[in-house]
Parts: structure tokens; C-alpha cells; sequence
């Protein structure tokens, strides 16, 4: 399963940026938002019987210097069978006109590393190239796609000129960081947190704004099974400043919820941009 998609949301044409970008119109808060993740549900095909974990999504960086998000995601899931504690820890880096992007990330299992994946991509006219330094160098070349602060912008922007649904694609680095997954997104009518709202002890400031309801599913169209069933979806509610709460992920026999207990917001960097 792919947690960081959650925080790395994507989405942007693949034309060619300018000296200013205009994705980076809108200023994203730079904060810290903790969740507590539960089951949500479970089919008996899952083998889950219980869920627990916290997840840590950290987002910090301008239009002007480049964004980066530091992403912890832990779990402990039971079955049947076992017990496994699952730890992973990614740090991304998308500079400033969303065309180079760098990634590294660290799957632990039971505190023993299993996995960790390094490299960078770059978005040229004719697609994306990839360059993967762990675990081992290799080099690819993928269709046409955006970086994941690209698509937080522009699912805003999309969804403040009252944009319902939308298909695109994005590349994050996850899992072996080696394909463009293709997203449909579906996002709800702006609406306002009633006082039955369990978030809004962590929201403190933010608990009057307004946010979008949004679900998108997440498909690999390299896959070749010509199947139109997504690998999962996720749904939130995104405020117009980046954060987002209230998560689902749905893997599809079973699905887990996050709920926002911790929040802080960063100074926005004063520095001038010349550009």
C-alpha cells in the first residue's frame, strides 16, 4: 500500500512553466499535523482484526524556494496470525517551477529497515525522467506528469472555480518509484465544520474555515490487466490553505480512518523571491 499519496497529492498539465509558475499563485501554510489513524473496516479476505498507528505529515518551503514534506506513517495491523508494526519515513523536495524532484524513503518493519528507495525525477517535454540511486541505480523513462505540490494547487484552484470532477496523473516516488499513476478526483461543495466535529480542538484558528469534501482514486494504468477497479482511494476534507483532515484510505478489503488531534502552524518565509 502507498500511505505517502495521501500527503502527496498531484495533479498539473505537463506544459511548460514560466518564470513564475502559475500553480505557485496561491501560497500553501507551511504546518505539522499529526493523526490518529483506526480501522475503519474490514473484510474477512483482509485477515485485519485490528488497526492502530499515528501518522505525521510535515510541509514546510514557498513558491519562491521549493516545498518540502517530511511524511511518518506508522501502523500496527493484526491478523489472524500475527502481530507487525510498520514504520515509514519519506522526505520529498520539489523545487520551486515543479521540475525536478527528489525522494527518499524508509520502510521499517518491526524497527527493521526492509526497504529504502532514493532518487530523483525530472520533467522534460517529451515525459519524465527518472534516476533511482537505491536500492539500486537504475534509470527510467515515464509519460508526461506533475509533482505532488503541483496537484495540491491546482485541485484548489479547480475546486475555488467550482470544478467537480477531473482525470490526471502524478508521480510521487512511492513504492519502487517506477510508474505515473492516473487519478480521478471528485470534489464536494465548500461547506463550513458544524460543532459535532471531533477536529476541531486541533484546528484551533482554523476550526471557522470553510473546506472541500474530496475523494480521488488512484489507478495503474501499467498494469496491462485493462482492469477499471482503482489499487485504492482516499478521501478528505481540504481547507484552502493545504491542510488537509478527516482522511479515509481504502485499500479495498480493508480501509483505515485518520482523525487531525494536532496541528501547528509555520511562519510563511519572508524571503523576496527573484525571479
Amino acid at each position: 500500500m502507498s500511505a505517502s499519496r495521501l500527503a502527496l497529492l498531484a495533479v498539473l498539465s505537463a506544459s511548460a512553466f514560466g518564470p513564475v509558475p502559475a500553480w505557485a499563485a496561491m501560497p500553501l501554510a507551511p504546518h505539522r499535523a499529526v493523526y490518529d489513524l483506526v480501522l475503519d473496516k474490514a473484510s474477512d479476505n483482509s485477515g485485519v482484526t485490528s488497526l492502530a498507528g499515528r501518522m505525521v505529515y510535515e510541509f514546510n518551503g514557498s513558491a519562491c524556494e521549493g516545498y518540502t514534506v517530511k511524511f511518518r506513517f506508522v501502523t500496527q495491523i493484526d491478523t489472524d496470525e500475527k502481530s507487525q508494526v510498520t514504520d515509514q519515513q519519506t522526505t520529498t523536495f520539489e523545487d520551486a517551477d515543479g521540475k525536478t524532484f527528489s525522494f527518499v524513503t524508509k520502510s521499517f518493519v518491526d524497527q527493521k529497515l526492509d526497504r529504502e528507495v532514493k532518487g530523483n525525477a525530472t520533467r522534460e517535454a517529451a515525459g519524465l525522467k527518472v534516476a533511482i540511486d537505491k536500492p539500486e541505480k537504475s534509470s527510467l523513462e515515464l509519460a508526461p506528469t506533475q509533482f505532488p505540490t503541483q496537484h495540491l494547487v491546482e485541485l484548489i484552484n479547480k475546486a475555488n472555480s467550482g470544478e467537480t470532477f477531473y482525470e490526471t496523473s502524478l508521480f510521487d516516488g512511492s513504492e519502487d518509484a517506477n510508474k505515473v499513476m492516473t487519478t480521478t478526483v471528485v470534489v464536494g461543495k465548500k461547506t463550513s465544520s458544524d460543532k459535532s466535529d471531533p477536529e476541531l480542538t486541533a484546528l484551533k484558528g482554523l476550526a471557522k474555515d470553510k473546506y472541500w469534501p474530496v475523494n480521488i482514486a488512484y489507478f495503474d494504468e501499467s498494469s496491462g490487466t485493462g482492469e477499471e477497479m482503482p489499487e485504492y482511494r482516499i478521501s478528505f476534507k481540504l481547507h484552502e490553505n493545504g491542510l488537509t483532515r478527516d482522511l479515509v484510505m481504502d485499500y479495498g478489503d480493508f480501509s483505515m480512518s485518520g482523525k487531525l488531534v494536532d496541528l501547528s502552524l509555520f511562519d510563511q518565509p519572508q524571503k523576496a523571491c527573484n525571479k
